[in-house]
C-alpha cells in the first residue's frame, strides 16, 4: 500500500466527510497530504490524526470561494513539499433549491465553490506538475436527479465536461478524471436519517448497504493511480449500483438478501 510513497497530494474540502476519508487514504499510501477547509479546528483535528497514523500532513486554511486562497493554497503545498503530484477537487456545497426558487446567492454560492474552485485550482495546480493526476468529484446527481436539487446537479453535470476538457488539454503528463459519488454516510447526510429511512435506503441500494468516505477515497484513489495509467476523460460512478435502478417497486429488499 504504498502507490504514493513520495508524492503530494492536496484535497480540497477535506476537513471532514468524504475529502476526509480522501485524504486519509492517500496518507494511508505513502503521500504527503494537504488538508484545506475553511475550519482550522476541523482541519488540524484530520492533519493530526494522520500524523498519529504515521503518515506526513499539513493543515492550510482557505476558502475556495476565494480565487486569491485558492492560489495561495496550491503554491503553499507545492511549497512545502517542493512540488505537487496529484489534485483532489473536491470542496463542495448546496442548497436545497428548485430551478424558480434558487437565487443569485444559491447560484454564486454553489458554481463559485463547486464549480470555479475546481477550473482555477486545477489551473494552478498544473504550473507545479511535471505530471500526475487530478481527479474531479461530482455526484450521481450529474446523471440522474431530484427535485429542488438546483444548481447543484446542474453544476455536478458540469464537472463531468470540465473534466473532459482538463483531460484534453493537460495531457498526456497529467490525467485528469471524475468520482460521482452515490449516497455517502457523512455527518450532513446522517444529520436528520432515521432508522427506518437508513433500512430504506439501504433496502433499495443493489450493493444492500449505504456508501462510506472510504468507498469513494478508494475510488479516487485508483484514478490517481499508476493502475489508471490509461483511464483520463472519464467519471466513474461510486453510487451502490443506484443508477442502474429504473424503478424502484421492481426491486427486491437488498439488505436482506
Amino acid at each position: 500500500m504504498n502507490r504514493f510513497q513520495d508524492s503530494t497530494v492536496l484535497v480540497t474540502g477535506s476537513t471532514r466527510g468524504i475529502g476526509e476519508g480522501v485524504a486519509k487514504r492517500f496518507a494511508r499510501e505513502g503521500a504527503a497530504v494537504v488538508v484545506t477547509g475553511r475550519t482550522a479546528e476541523d482541519g488540524e483535528q484530520t492533519a493530526e490524526e494522520i500524523r498519529e497514523s504515521g503518515g506526513e500532513a499539513t493543515f492550510v486554511k482557505a476558502d475556495m470561494r476565494d480565487p486569491d486562497d485558492v492560489a495561495a493554497l496550491v503554491d503553499a503545498t507545492a511549497e512545502e513539499y517542493d512540488g505537487l503530484d496529484v489534485l483532489v477537487n473536491n470542496a463542495g456545497v448546496e442548497t436545497n433549491t428548485s430551478v424558480t426558487d434558487a437565487t443569485m446567492d444559491d447560484w454564486n454560492l454553489v458554481l463559485e465553490t463547486d464549480f470555479r474552485a475546481y477550473w482555477l485550482a486545477a489551473k494552478r495546480a498544473v504550473s507545479h506538475m511535471d505530471e500526475g493526476a487530478i481527479v474531479n468529484v461530482s455526484s450521481n446527481h450529474a446523471k440522474l436527479t431530484m427535485p429542488e436539487m438546483f444548481p447543484y446537479n446542474a453544476v455536478k453535470a458540469g464537472i463531468d465536461g470540465m473534466t473532459r476538457a482538463m483531460a484534453l488539454d493537460l495531457g498526456p503528463e497529467i490525467r485528469v478524471n471524475t468520482v460521482n459519488p452515490g449516497w455517502v454516510a457523512i455527518d450532513r447526510t446522517e444529520a436528520d436519517l432515521s432508522e427506518s429511512k437508513r433500512r430504506e435506503l439501504e433496502s433499495i441500494h443493489p450493493v444492500g448497504r449505504l456508501g462510506e468516505p472510504a468507498d469513494v477515497a478508494g475510488a479516487v484513489a485508483f484514478l490517481a493511480s499508476d493502475d489508471a495509467g490509461y483511464v483520463t476523460g472519464t467519471n466513474l460512478l461510486v453510487d451502490g449500483g443506484r443508477t442502474a435502478v429504473m424503478q424502484d417497486d421492481t426491486l427486491p429488499d437488498y439488505s436482506e438478501r
